[in-house]
């Protein structure tokens, strides 16, 4: 059985549509309540028995990296106040798992990010986990991914339907079912115009690829938006050997738009531990006469 060891966080894009708030802050950092987002995905990751993960990010994202690492000021301050839980949560993120990093120097597109992981990866199969895209459950996503690689032995991608007015917005995908909430993929294309849609299944947010996809995106042009697409890549991978579709359990949050972001703070905020109750009895009273 092939165990998925490593994974690979693309996290170097801009943010451009939850302007301002990352002009000065990536978006990987916004919080959803009292943690920043990628922390959710990293930890989704670890859940799912990652071992290695790499970052990739940009300029201007440093504070991405300084999230994971050790804070002894803090913490020794955090000790001497005897505040001892918050000192033990600080001292976890840093524990989380193997995290390296590596910058994308031009802003090429996903499936070049993708690409220069390969050093990384090496010559094993690998999780791929959108930076923009927080995903949650009891369940993680990536682990359900990472089960049907082992079982399948081909690429799988997180498949989820979305609605007519969006699907331009995503990558389209031709799919047939197989049993449970498995599907073979026999075909996909990104943002697809008008009447060129192959159904409303999209890759929203997770993959697990082999190792050949470096081969082709080695050698791919750019696609959609200019761009190298890892969608285009994986259409490849798709008709040479074929690949696998989970429409995965959990609740996915865009964090790369403005009201996902909030529909990930609500819905969180709700379900918080420590201010679950009081949160909920706000929204109702503020809801009541909207």
């Amino acid at each position: 059985m092939i165990k998925i060891r490593k994974a690979v966080i693309p996290a170097a894009g801009l943010g451009t549509r939850v302007l301002p708030a990352s002009k000065s802050m990536p978006k990987e950092m916004l919080p959803i309540v009292d943690k920043p987002a990628i922390q959710h995905i990293v930890e989704e990751a670890v859940r799912s028995g990652i071992e290695e993960i790499l970052i990739i990010t940009s300029r201007g994202k440093t504070t991405v990296e300084d999230h994971f690492d050790r804070a002894p000021e803090l913490e020794e301050r955090l000790l001497l106040a005897g505040k001892q839980r918050e000192y033990d949560a600080m001292l976890s993120i840093a524990n989380l798992a193997s995290i390296h990093y590596l910058r994308q120097q031009q802003p090429l597109g996903l499936g070049h990010a993708v690409w220069c992981a390969r050093t990384f990866v090496g010559n094993e199969p690998f999780a791929v986990l959108y930076g923009d895209d927080v995903i949650v459950g009891d369940n993680p996503a990536c682990a359900q991914l990472c089960a049907a690689y082992e079982e399948y032995g081909l690429g799988v991608a997180g498949i989820k339907p979305v609605s007519p007015q969006a699907i331009h917005k995503y990558s389209s995908l031709g799919v047939e079912h197989m049993e449970g909430n498995r599907y073979k993929i026999n075909d996909m294309i990104e943002k697809p115009p008008p009447g060129q849609e192959l159904s409303l299944y999209s890759i929203l947010g997770r993959c697990v690829l082999p190792p050949k996809i470096f081969g082709i995106l080695e050698n791919l042009p750019k696609g959609a938006g200019g761009e190298i697409q890892l969608t285009d890549a994986m259409r490849i991978l798709t008709h040479d050997e074929g690949m696998i579709g989970v429409e995965y359990e959990g609740t996915r949050y865009d964090m790369g738009s403005k009201l996902g972001y909030m529909q990930a703070n609500v819905e969180m905020a709700a379900v918080h531990p420590e201010i679950g109750p009081e949160f909920i009895a706000y929204l109702k009273e503020f809801t009541k006469d909207l």
